[in-house]
């Protein structure tokens, strides 16, 4: 079998690249097995990542078993929680870029046959996706799953955002005392694991198993459970068979792979952050992916869990209740064939499901909601669209008007939230933090949770150009279109505007007229660049729109 790697061990002017490869204790025998990467995003300072040396293992002698020869590189993480409300954050999103690139740089640069992906939380396994996809050599994601909920007296479950964040604000409210507030803060991440709820993590790792990208099981085991080591190890024996058989993931991420992956994700109420992830994948694999195709599959599908942050159930529910193959089974009447890395194709996956817990995963003729999590919305503020999370908001603020409360950063929304100069009524505006503007489009779980800790989630809305964690809820609406920084309307907004948002008619509207907002966006000038140096100026020289997944231009 030709292999890429003989481009490193074949023939006697590789001599120089056989001796190094000696170096690293490669032996002679090995050399025509074929060489598996493992990029590995193991880190100290990600509690979902600090498993991983003991997946590491696993998947390495799955690889062995399997007749293939494995090599660790490593992959940088960043914990969107902790790089929360501060410059750190600034640096989220733009890492997906780089991870992409470095998976793309070590894979080519050494000619590894197939890839192993080991990841977890918000950006790296989009920017792993994004890379396999470029590559298109073999690859499998192993996602190292979720933690355990804390457990409290009385059946409590605590969770990452629930009892941090949002206990933040209710103990600035006086609704907890600082000891409820430490026994939150103790109780919060009680395991290694992606945090507990339907956010940006979990909900990538769901959408991987679903593009066929991962095995069975592997979206939702636990990160503590034995099961997740099987994973690995039968991913590592996987990977080589993908090899010998010559399946790429160009092959899985097809159209119909992307669909079943919108539609899984708005039947669970999942992130919005996965908008902008799934158009740079789509872009990655040679897919054309509209911002319209997850409107319209969400009109379509009915959400069928109930799922923190929002709901009530977490991901050790959703597991054992049947995982995505129970998601899939249940949307089964509108979910499409197609092959998967597994093995059995989508069809198949679906025919072997024996049961499903429908309290925690609805039929489609019982759904909590007719429509799933994810809205696109336009209008003359968003005129290139905007997202929300649907599931997340209450019946009551799906029709809102407001006054607007304008804020130029996330920092100044935060002061007037704590300060209590926000009030029923009033729609919180924090612009200039676009892909562009930010630089890196930061997420506001800050406000947002401090909104919903303060009391104010059915009675104030929030706009910005800028992006939400998956653990966001409330009438919250991002990745407005274009940013203030590129001349958006949403830059021309001022205090005490009326902004009307109609989340049912997918509408986001300044009530302002056109010749006013002709005047000021005359006067308008494009602000100085927040950051001038490094990595993030030249991030912000390159980055797309938001509408387009915040792609960096080639």
């Amino acid at each position: 079998m030709a292999k890429r790697s003989d481009a490193i061990t074949k023939g006697f002017d590789r001599t120089p690249h056989r001796a190094l490869l000696k170096g690293t204790g490669v032996p002679q025998q090995e050399m025509d097995k074929p060489f598996i990467g493992i990029a590995t995003s193991f880190t100290d300072l990600i509690p979902g990542h600090t498993g991983m040396r003991d997946l590491e293992r696993f998947i390495e002698k799955g690889v062995h078993t399997g007749g293939g020869y494995a090599f660790f590189f490593g992959i940088p993480g960043v914990c969107d929680g902790i790089a929360m409300g501060h410059k750190g954050m600034h640096y989220s999103l733009p890492t997906r870029e780089l991870i992409a690139d470095m998976v793309e740089s070590v894979a080519e640069a050494h000619r590894l046959d197939g890839l192993i992906l080991l990841t977890n939380c918000d950006k790296i396994t989009p920017g792993m996706l994004m890379a396999a996809a470029r590559l298109d050599i073999p690859c499998l994601v192993v996602t190292a799953g979720p933690m355990l909920t804390g457990a409290g007296r009385e059946g409590r479950k605590f969770s990452f955002v629930s009892d941090t964040f949002e206990a933040m604000a209710k103990y600035k409210a006086g609704v907890i005392d600082e000891k409820e507030l430490m026994v939150c803060e103790d109780m919060a991440c009680p395991t290694a694991g992606s945090c507990q709820g339907l956010f940006t993590a979990n909900t990538m790792a769901i959408l991987t198993e679903t593009l066929g990208m991962s095995l069975v099981r592997c979206g939702t085991a636990l990160a503590v459970s034995s099961l997740k080591r099987r994973i690995a190890f039968a991913s590592g024996q996987r990977i080589v068979e993908l090899v010998r058989d010559g399946i790429t993931p160009r092959q899985i991420m097809t159209k119909a792979a992307f669909e079943n992956a919108i539609r899984v994700d708005v039947a669970l109420g999942g992130s919005s952050n996965t908008v902008l992830h799934l158009l740079s994948i789509a872009r990655e694999a040679g897919v054309e992916l509209p911002l319209s195709e997850f409107d319209r599959i969400s009109r379509e599908t009915p959400q069928l869990a109930s799922m923190n942050p929002g709901g009530k159930h977490f991901m050790e529910d959703l597991d054992g209740a049947g995982g995505v193959a129970g998601v899939l089974y249940q949307l089964r009447s509108l979910v499409k064939d197609n092959p998967t890395l597994t093995g059995p194709s989508v069809k198949e996956i679906i025919a072997s499901v024996g049961s499903v817990d429908e309290e925690v995963i609805r039929p489609m003729s019982d759904p909590y909601r007719a429509e799933g999590g994810i809205a696109i919305l336009a209008g003359n503020l968003a005129p290139e669209g905007a997202v929300v999370k649907q599931s997340g908001v209450s019946e009551q603020m799906m029709v809102f008007e407001g006054r607007a409360r304008c804020f130029d950063s996330e920092e100044g929304a935060m002061a007037a939230l704590m300060g209590g100069q926000v009030v029923a009524g009033d729609v919180v505006v924090i612009r200039y933090e676009g892909p562009k503007g930010g630089p890196g489009m930061r997420e506001m779980l800050a406000p947002t949770a401090t909104l919903m800790g303060l009391g104010l989630g059915d009675s104030v809305a929030l706009i910005t150009d800028g992006r939400f964690s998956g653990g966001t809820r409330g009438p919250c609406i991002g990745h407005i279109s274009p940013e203030a920084a590129e001349g958006g309307p949403i830059g021309l907004v001022r205090d005490g505007d009326r902004i009307r948002l109609d989340i049912p008619a997918r509408k986001l509207e300044l009530l302002v007229d056109d010749a006013e907002l002709a005047r000021r966006q005359a006067a308008w000038t494009a602000p100085e660049p927040k950051i001038k140096t490094g990595w993030l100026a030249r991030y912000a020289k390159v980055v797309t729109s938001a509408h387009t997944g915040a792609i960096c231009k080639a």
